[in-house]
């Protein structure tokens, strides 16, 4: 079973309108071992994504800045494709962050994160 508070990640962002609209909408489910994490982030190159991983928290971040030449001699009479970013962080906790993979096609961002195995840590306490 998934850890509840992942699905809480970013909670007071939902009434921030511009984060809002740029939120990175995805699903997130449990199979042979594995969290498995699809998101789309549509408008970003492979090399816009950055992936980090520390102590067990995921983040994903998106970050593109488009290129403007002072020699164009177009006049924009608007231009909101200028500069974006976004991210989201997910805590799993029990993971195998050697492990882990990521795949991008099609504006569709895929992670496969291993739980890490089961150790039995049970003890019995001797009562003096």
């Amino acid at each position: 079973m998934l850890p509840s508070r992942i699905f809480f990640d970013n909670f007071l962002d939902d009434f921030d309108d511009t984060s809002f609209k740029k939120r990175m909408k995805c699903d997130i489910y449990e199979k042979d071992g594995n969290y498995n994490v699809i998101m789309d982030v549509p408008g970003f190159s492979k090399e816009d994504i950055k992936i980090e991983c520390d102590n067990g928290v995921i983040k994903i971040s998106c970050e593109k800045n488009e290129e403007t030449n002072d020699e164009d001699d177009k006049k924009y009479l608007r231009r909101e494709r200028k500069f974006e970013k976004c991210e989201r962080s997910f805590s799993f906790g029990d993971i195998n962050e050697e492990e882990i993979s990521a795949e991008y096609n099609d504006g569709t961002l895929k992670l496969v994160i291993p739980k890490k195995e089961k150790v039995d840590t049970k003890k019995s306490i001797e009562i003096k």
